[in-house]
């Protein structure tokens, strides 16, 4: 294996209709119109030398390295600046120019640091490299001079982030790192202060971990020194391998170089060639990959008794052997019924499938659920409903032709931030922003970014806001009835106009629902409807709530109403949470769906899977998860398999989901450690992290990518292996050898990737299902022609209250979200340095709600709900409106959903985090459950500590 390497243009490459063709060094070169001199060279192999030119940056123009000679031109215009032309004839060697470059070489290597010997750069480092290709031997002008890296003037090295270090003395003012947080990142943390020889790089002023830098790594990225640099590159010297992986954290599916020395990871590049990211990450993918490697990793398979006996190692065969045999006993002492399995979205598509065929092949039953349920499972089930595909309807780069984004429930700076730079990056090019959420969320108003419209509704009342748009649009006649006419079911769609044009679903009369002013809401329709392409995207913010089908619905109807689908730049897009949402829906996760979204009940369907699989298989819906829990209190569901989640911290009314765990007889943990779910286990079977598997993973727009292995199992086994095993124990038999070999088994079961292979995989990079016989190179845009189910229908959404009401013993509304350093429970991120930035989940309160209740910034406040109590650390915000109340859900300590409700979706049983009625006050104790729950994990030692005095 080799250190990939791609190649870079030194310009953008342009897509054009035209194109020009051109002379350099004597060789013809066809290029599209755009396209600059050097990008043209570089495609012919011609390496012009360029230090402030890389080709995720537009053209600068400032290292005047890239000189070069233009026939009937004067002077020596700089490559990356100059467009190519039809019947340029460009030189590109020349004495004249080896002069020029020699000279503009020296200048910089007279003021930088000649430690190439010790610095963490060598090897890759790009001004070595140009000072080579440029045959510069000697510096004339010595180092006597005035530099910047002499002790009297040289300003001190920053190492404040912990990932990466900025050592001023090797800076050579390219601006590659302040275009690359402006331009790829669109945070604007970077510029340049000072003129001439003044000029330096700074972070606004102040360090790199206390300014606005979210530590995406573009900056690093781009730098062409050791100026910016990572610390693991410092510490443990430069890759000499690399293997293209997917990150495992959120639904963008970001594709990464792992570089590797031997089995130990250096340093997470992110792949230009990445469909999803295009060579851009986050902080999570870039650099919070240390879990993979932390001591907390359980290694060994364990087993007890009883919850309340300490872990025992034992070998792998003891372990799966104990378990079928107790899921076994369980099933002969309560029925075929009483036992079933978890499936996590974290995993590989490979490992979901065979956990669901493990339960319905070898337990018999259809008890099988995924953590999907819990996010996005109101997504399959509306847009199903609406336009016959459970899934989002665009690719990510789509956002790029939208001139109108609404984004509801969703904050993807925070949750989805690699989607987000795309997003913002078409924003300051001229799209037009409206902002559904109840918070106000940096979208709303950041740098060069200033949404248009911002509706802070009140959170359960998103269906009201949705009717409220399609009144005006129907009211004012902004409908596109030729669309309509054409794609849709009319006798649905007039059913739809007729309810939704009721005085009822004005914005006027929802105003007291919804708390968002009628006439901002009317501008907001008539923005959505006639600003030209049109785009929604959303997240947990519509999902988690009782009415999450009925309001993706409601999305679904206004898209179809506008015309506003089946073309780039439009749609109903899904912000999928984890990595692999999408997959783990589509591999057959649900009880009531084989793989493909096809109904157990369905005979012919069935009949394949039996015929494949050698067992009859039960054609009833089994357990959902809230159902598990219920039986399992009541005393028929006793045995579970929980692979690669934890639901003791995830799900709702955490003392509910304990009181439903302890009674259960043997639960089955496979996971990377002990989480909190594991504190109720009988077994302990070690998992994998994404670096030691093979499989893939399903992104958000529908995107399947390969998940490489880089280093082998901390455990010895894949989890695929395990679960395979753990069948055959139950005297079931999987007979598969590698992942691929599973994959092929589901292009052979379900229609919509039939196509896929690891070998095309390979060959195309990534493929977007559906991808079969129709559509051999995968499916970008849905819907084009025609929905999937035929005719788009229109659904009836009927604004229905929440049953969770404010009182005056609850007077508050609590909402969750997530954070940008942290990702779900925080089990991977809270084991790496991302805990720099947020140690601890914090409750967010306006200003007038605090002062109220005599709370003031930082304070402890106890947070109290119909179902529990928690305490956590008020800050004073305006992000938040007066009666909304606001936190995280990534530290095990905060416990947030130990004052969640059992409130759900009416279609799904999502639950509806979004909404709890609580109420606030100052203390100066940790609540009961708090107490109860602490144990020695890093992340609840504070809980052993008192809290400090409440301020008087």
């Amino acid at each position: 294996m080799a250190l990939i390497k791609e190649i870079d243009f030194g310009t953008p490459i342009r897509v054009a209709d035209k194109t020009v063709t051109l002379e350099i060094d004597g060789i013809g070169v066809t290029v599209p119109e755009g396209t600059s001199v050097m990008a043209a060279a570089m495609q012919l192999g011609t390496k012009i030398p360029k230090l402030c030119a890389t080709d995720s940056l537009e053209p600068f123009g400032s290292c005047r390295l890239c000189l070069v000679e233009i026939e009937g031109r004067r002077g020596t215009p700089a490559s990356c600046t100059t467009p190519a032309e039809n019947g340029m004839k460009v030189r590109t060697q020349s004495a004249r120019l080896a002069g020029l470059r020699k000279g503009v070489m020296e200048l910089y290597i007279s003021d930088h640091p000649l430690d190439c010997l010790t610095c963490a750069a060598n090897g890759d480092c790009e001004l070595q490299t140009q000072a080579g290709a440029v045959g510069l031997r000697d510096v004339r002008y010595g180092m006597d001079g005035e530099n910047h890296h002499a002790p009297a003037v040289a300003k001190a090295k920053d190492e404040s982030n912990p990932y990466f270090t900025f050592d001023p003395a090797k800076c050579i003012v390219c601006s590659r790192c302040v275009r690359a947080c402006e331009e790829t990142q669109g945070t604007f943390a970077l510029t340049i202060d000072g003129r001439g020889f003044a000029s330096f790089v700074s972070p606004g002023g102040t360090d790199f971990l206390d300014s606005e830098c979210v530590s995406c790594g573009a900056c690093v990225q781009a730098c062409p020194t050791a100026t910016l640099i990572e610390k693991s590159v410092i510490e443990k010297g430069q890759p000499e391998h690399s293997a293209v992986t997917t990150c495992a954290y959120c639904g963008v599916g970001c594709a990464f170089k792992a570089e590797m020395q031997g089995s130990e990871i250096v340093r997470m590049v992110p792949y230009k060639d990445g469909k999803a990211n295009e060579g851009h990450s986050c902080v999570k993918g870039r650099f919070a990959f240390g879990y993979a490697t932390h001591k907390d990793r359980i290694t060994k398979p364990m087993i007890r008794a009883r919850i309340t006996d300490p872990w025992r190692e034992v070998s792998w065969d003891e372990a799966i052997g104990h378990a079928a045999a107790e899921f076994k006993r369980i099933q002969a002492q309560y029925g075929t019924e009483s036992v079933g399995a978890i499936t996590s979205s974290r995993c590989t598509n490979e490992e979901v499938f065979v956990v669901q065929k493990l339960v319905r092949a070898a337990f018999r039953n259809n008890n099988v659920d995924t953590c999907a349920r819990v996010c996005h499972s109101p997504t399959g089930y509306g847009l199903s409903q609406t336009y016959g595909t459970s899934a989002g309807t665009q690719d990510l780069k789509s956002v790029e032709k939208a001139d109108v984004i609404l984004v509801i429930g969703a904050n993807p700076t925070d949750g989805h931030p690699v989607f987000a730079s795309r997003m913002k990056k078409r924003l300051r090019a001229g799209a037009r922003l409206i902002v559904a959420d109840p918070r106000r969320i940096d979208l709303v108003k950041s740098p060069h970014i200033a949404a248009d419209h911002h509706l802070p509704l009140l959170p359960g009342t998103n269906v009201a806001l949705v009717n409220a748009l399609a009144h005006v649009i129907v009211t004012e006649g902004l409908v596109d009835e030729t669309f309509v006419r054409e794609r849709c079911e009319w006798d649905n769609f007039e059913a739809w106009a007729r309810f939704v044009a009721q005085d009822l679903n004005s914005p006027e009369a929802m105003e007291s629902i919804t708390g968002v002013p009628a006439g901002d809401l009317r501008a907001a329709a008539r923005l959505y409807a006639t600003g030209g392409n049109a785009a929604i995207y959303y997240g947990l913010g519509v999902t988690e709530h009782s009415q999450g089908s009925t309001m993706v619905m409601g999305m679904a109807n206004l898209a179809m109403a506008t015309g506003n689908i089946g073309r780039e730049g439009v749609g109903v897009n899904p912000l999928r949470g984890q990595n692999n949402v999408q997959g783990s829906c589509d591999m057959g996760s649900f009880p009531h769906e084989f793989s493909g979204y096809r109904h157990v009940s369905d005979d012919a369907t069935r009949a394949m899977f039996e015929t494949f699989w050698g067992v009859p298989l039960s054609g009833e819906q089994g357990l959902r998860i809230p159902n598990m829990f219920e039986e399992s209190i009541n005393g028929s569901f006793r045995g579970l398999y929980v692979h690669g989640e934890d639901i003791a911290q995830s799900d709702p009314n955490t003392q509910h989901v304990q009181a439903a765990l302890e009674a259960m007889e043997c639960i089955v943990v496979q996971d990377l450690f002990l989480n909190e779910t594991a504190k109720y286990a009988h077994v302990f079977l070690p998992g994998s992290s994404f670096l030691e598997k093979d499989g893939t993973f399903t992104n958000a727009e529908r995107r399947i990518s390969r998940v490489r292995k880089v280093m082998p199992e901390m455990s010895g086994k894949a989890e695929w292996q395990v679960t395979v095993e753990l069948a055959r124990a139950l005297g079931y038999e999987m007979a598969y050898r590698h992942p691929s070999e599973i994959m092929d088994e589901i292009a052979q079961l379900t229609p919509t990737f039939a196509g896929v292979s690891f070998a095309r995989l390979d060959e195309l990079g990534s493929i977007q299902w559906p991808c079969n016989e129709k559509a051999p190179t995968g499916t970008p845009l849905m819907h084009v022609d025609r929905f999937v189910r035929g005719k788009g229908r229109f659904m009836m959404t009927e604004y229905v209250a929440t049953d969770e009401k404010v009182t005056a013993r609850f007077p508050l509304i609590l909402t969750t979200g997530r954070i940008l350093s942290q990702y779900n429970v925080g089990a991977q991120t809270r084991r790496t340095d991302n805990t720099a930035w947020h140690p601890e989940d914090i409750l967010e309160i306006h200003a007038h709600d605090a002062e109220s209740r005599g709370i003031r910034d930082g304070d402890m406040v106890a947070i109290q709900s119909r179902a529990g109590e928690t305490v956590l650390r008020a800050t004073v915000s305006e992000r938040m409106q007066p009666g909304v109340v606001y936190t995280t859900f990534h530290h095990p300590v905060s416990g947030a959903n130990v004052i969640t409700t059992d409130n759900s979706d009416w279609a799904t049983n999502c639950p509806e985090y979004k909404v709890t009625a609580v109420e606030v006050r100052r203390t100066n104790h940790y609540s009961g459950w708090q107490e109860r729950n602490a144990q020695s994990d890093v992340d609840l030692r504070r809980i052993a500590r008192p809290l400090p005095e409440a301020a008087e």
